[in-house]
């Protein structure tokens, strides 16, 4: 009897760990163009994004202008010439992880939606990694930005400075979300 007991408390705690929204307040986002001039590396501690483990449902918000940069007038041009954060404070994406590769040393997935940068929005479909750590999830991704495909400029004075695709590397751990 004791037996039947406690393993149905784990099956409910187990489906309460895998159906729940988690949350994360300071993720992390970096970018990095490299150049022969210049290498350029920012990185945004400040990122907001909520995941729902049962739909799998997944949303960023990434303020701009929180992006740090080695030198302040790195930072000053990307917010005022090339990102226009005045304009366009914030990075969005809206999207859904749609497939879970769970496997110990590689826990794959990919994620679907709509990436808004600079007031354009792309779908794009990414791979990364999900990881369930002591009731966390850590979701971990390294991919490509095209400039162009948001309607981003570069100054002719700045093409050698500034890679036409951009590396973004995103890392981040959600807490169970308490609503």
């Amino acid at each position: 009897m004791m037996r039947n007991f406690l393993l149905v408390v784990f099956i409910l705690c187990s489906q309460w760990a895998i159906g729940q929204q988690f949350k994360a307040s300071n993720g992390m986002i970096k970018f990095y163009s490299e150049e022969i001039l210049e290498n350029i590396t920012a990185v945004n501690n400040k990122v907001k994004s909520i995941f729902d483990s049962k739909t799998g449902e997944i949303v960023f918000s990434v303020p701009i202008d929180a992006f740090i940069f080695d030198k302040p007038l790195m930072r000053e041009h990307f917010n005022e010439k090339y990102l226009e954060s005045e304009k366009y404070p914030k990075s969005t994406f809206k999207g859904k992880i749609t497939s879970y590769k769970i496997d110990e040393k590689n826990p794959k997935v990919w994620a679907e939606g709509e990436l808004a940068i600079h007031g354009v929005k792309q779908q794009i479909k990414i791979a990364g990694s999900l990881d369930y750590i002591d009731n966390k999830v850590i979701i971990h991704s390294i991919f490509f930005v095209k400039l162009v495909d948001y309607n981003i400029t570069v100054p002719q004075l700045m093409f050698q400075k500034i890679a036409e695709e951009i590396e973004v590397t995103i890392n981040i751990e959600y807490n169970p979300y308490e609503k």
